[in-house]
């Protein structure tokens, strides 16, 4: 938030405004994805679109900073799955869970794919972030023989992606029996 000179508090109104463009971009995005008219959003919070582009320079920045509280719990839960006794149930706790997160906003599953891969992205860092608690939990999921030997993180998170898609589009319920489909189809032959 670019409100104040650095070591100092931001002024009220700037941190009411920026709280205003959060929850009105929250609001906006649920209803009509992350492609809505920040015009839109600022207007409906407000101020000018001159002080949405002061706090947020761009559509990522907005993003991320209402992901953040999101990441943070979503990382919880990693943490938390990476020590889990079954390295099964861990892997299928964090898939729904990275699921669940992407889906929050229709068109957020393609801001996270392309933030993975660049690193000038306000999202780059928790995109590479959720990235290695799935290569782990999914390492720890080969070790124990639950997933197919030839599953790679990129397939997992392909099928993630796939399954955040697929519940943007459709009903959460078929959305979730899809997603159960393709978690079958990790299972070891046999298994």
């Amino acid at each position: 938030m670019n409100t104040t000179r650095p070591g100092r508090r931001p002024r009220a109104d700037a941190r009411r405004n920026y709280e205003r463009l959060l929850a009105e971009a929250d609001s906006a995005f649920r209803e009509n994805g992350t492609e809505a008219s920040l015009e839109n959003i600022a207007r409906r919070a407000g101020v000018a679109i001159g002080t949405l582009y002061g706090h947020f320079p761009n559509r990522r920045a907005l993003v991320g900073a209402l992901l953040q509280d999101r990441n943070d719990v979503l990382f919880e839960t990693g943490d938390r799955l990476l020590a889990h006794p079954s390295a099964a149930e861990a892997l299928t706790g964090w898939v729904h869970a990275v699921v669940e997160h992407a889906a929050v906003y229709r068109g957020l599953v393609a801001m996270l794919i392309d933030g993975l891969d660049d690193d000038a992205s306000e999202l780059h860092e928790s995109c590479v972030r959720m990235s290695a608690i799935g290569e782990r939990l999914i390492a720890n999921a080969h070790a124990a023989g639950v997933i197919r030997h030839d599953a790679t993180g990129a397939d997992v998170a392909a099928l993630m992606n796939a399954a955040a898609w697929v519940r943007e589009q459709m009903p959460e319920e078929q959305a979730d029996r899809f997603l159960r489909f393709a978690m079958d189809g990790l299972r070891p032959a046999g298994g």
